[in-house]
């Protein structure tokens, strides 16, 4: 006992105790003299308890086995090269300075927004438009992009009402980025999700309106072109659906799984895309920039 509260003068309580710990461990402690191993103690009792359990084979976390796959956009520089040089049947002797032309030098940043709340009750697309607190939502969007202080490129906006309505307003706090439409980002549904969703949908509501999304991916997410000279930073408005599905992609995540995920209204997603063609995810369906009682996701 006596050399218990020595420990505990010098080193403190968790200092002793950790030192109680390596002693018993070594066997330095011996026997006591009272017929009372110091294994017995009360205190390595408790001590013991609050180890956690060595780790058990089973329990490690294996990689997949999937690796990167870089040329997923196919615009990897040694692919296109390759193929060129096949087609072509020869191969240069200043390869290598073919291959450094060919390269991207530039990051893309795609910032994707989540149209605002809206009326859900409408009938057709155009009755779909923007509530008055999707309107506020908007504002508050866009307030926060223009705080970010980035140079802007475009704005891209699905051609459904209600991303037009908030590519609009946004619109007001980047005054000088121009604004496109696209049909191919309007809403729905990519792929079938797993695990399965209540509302069931048949197999060519699938087929149709989950090529037109991937279609919208392989426009718009992609790695540089090799004239880009400067980092970029891309605007685009569309809707939850095809937010999600751009994600699992863009990191190579399985595609059917983009249902798992959440996204307020008017949240920003932000991805980025390196000249080498490694992707990643800066930010998913942020809104912390908005009061609590302005958020809304269905």
């Amino acid at each position: 006992m006596a050399s218990r509260r020595a420990l505990k003068l010098v080193c403190g309580i968790a200092g002793a105790s950790a030192a109680l710990v390596a002693a018993d461990l070594h066997g330095y402690l011996g026997d006591t003299g009272s017929g009372i191993s110091p294994r017995n103690w009360p205190v390595f009792g408790v001590l013991r308890a609050a180890q956690p359990p060595p780790a058990h084979p089973a329990q490690k976390v294996s990689p997949s086995g999937n690796g990167w796959d870089y040329n997923w956009d196919k615009r990897d520089p040694n692919a296109v090269m390759n193929s060129v040089k096949r087609r072509e049947k020869e191969m240069s002797d200043n390869l290598s300075t073919e291959l450094e032309t060919k390269k991207p030098k530039a990051t893309r940043n795609i910032i994707l927004i989540r149209h605002s709340q809206y009326n859900v009750k409408g009938e057709s697309d155009k009755d779909r438009f923007l509530t008055s607190l999707g309107r506020e939502q908007a504002e508050l969007t866009g307030q926060r992009l223009a705080a970010l202080g980035l140079k802007y490129d475009i704005m891209v906006h699905s051609s459904m009402t209600r991303a037009t309505e908030t590519a609009n307003i946004i619109s007001k706090h980047l005054l000088d980025v121009e604004k496109v439409s696209c049909d191919l980002l309007r809403e729905g549904s990519p792929i079938e999700p797993v695990p399965p969703a209540g509302q069931w949908k048949p197999e060519s509501v699938y087929h149709e309106e989950g090529a037109r999304i991937e279609a919208a991916f392989r426009r718009y997410i992609h790695r540089a072109d090799v004239k880009q000279k400067e980092d970029s930073y891309e605007i685009i408005v569309c809707h939850a659906n095809v937010i999600r599905y751009f994600v699992c992609r863009a990191l190579q995540f399985p595609p059917e799984g983009w249902l798992r995920m959440g996204l307020n209204h008017g949240s920003i997603t932000w991805l980025y895309v390196r000249p080498s063609g490694r992707v990643g995810l800066r930010m998913l369906g942020d809104t912390g920039f908005m009061p609590p009682e302005k958020l809304t996701r269905s």
